[in-house]
């Protein structure tokens, strides 16, 4: 199949960036959108141009490093799909592919479609962790964890950290993602005696980075590939007041 991509380019952050039309042809219907990058960027190469720069590591949807705007949808049309688990049988190849990077303030392009997404390890450098005793590792028994916080947990722990979050939310707000890292330890027995100051210290962290505030719009939930729903801010906020009543 031949299709026609329409590819953000861009030098460097400073630099204005454009649209380029190219057209790759010879693509199986199995390829992942990944693959049809590979190929574009070896005939790139061929004819003597710099490739498409773009993001990846382990290509199974679990480090969350691909991410991109396809036809203006973080990730691209399919749901719970990372772009990389993403296969070019979901596309016309009678319709144009516009691909872009992520679009917020806190992730500034660094070329092409990659983004500088640290600002997100900021986030969790502020909080997103337990202070424990070092030592062996204790029994799995050793802790009492009730199966529903367990699941609680498990379902936030999903998260990637890709920022599909950001780039699709209109604010550019990332409660999302902190929300996930914050109930994935302030659910379970280990994290509650820093669950209160670990809300708070991650939310004034990313507000600190420049990710916009959420107004509930939902378009965050609907394009993470991992399905965190939408009441994992909930909690979070709540836990943020609660640690704002305590301290006042």
């Amino acid at each position: 199949m031949k299709y026609t991509l329409r590819v953000w380019r861009q030098d460097g952050p400073t630099v204005p960036g454009r649209l380029v039309e190219y057209t790759v042809d010879d693509i199986s219907a199995d390829m992942s959108f990944l693959e049809m990058l590979d190929v574009l960027n070896e005939r790139l190469l061929l004819q003597g141009e710099d490739p498409v720069a773009f993001d990846h590591d382990c290509r199974e949807g679990i480090c969350g490093a691909c991410g991109v705007m396809i036809d203006g949808v973080a990730h691209g049309p399919e749901k719970a799909t990372t772009t990389c688990q993403l296969h070019m049988r979901h596309f016309d190849p009678r319709k144009p592919i516009v691909v872009e990077p992520w679009r917020a303030a806190p992730f500034p392009v660094v070329r092409d479609l990659v983004v500088d997404r640290s600002a997100l390890d900021r986030v969790i450098e502020s909080g997103g962790y337990i202070s424990v005793q070092a030592g062996a590792a204790p029994d799995a028994h050793a802790v009492p964890v009730p199966k529903p916080a367990a699941d609680t947990a498990f379902e936030a722990a999903a998260c990637i950290g890709c920022g599909a979050c950001v780039a699709a939310c209109p604010n550019g707000s990332s409660m999302l993602f902190t929300a996930a890292k914050v109930t994935h330890l302030g659910v379970l027995p280990q994290g509650q005696p820093e669950r209160r100051s670990r809300a708070l210290d991650m939310v004034r962290a990313q507000d600190d980075l420049g990710f916009g505030g959420c107004t509930q719009t939902g378009e965050c939930t609907a394009v993470c590939p991992k399905g965190i729903p939408l009441d994992t801010i909930a909690r979070l906020n709540h836990d943020v007041l609660s640690a704002v009543a305590r301290s006042s």
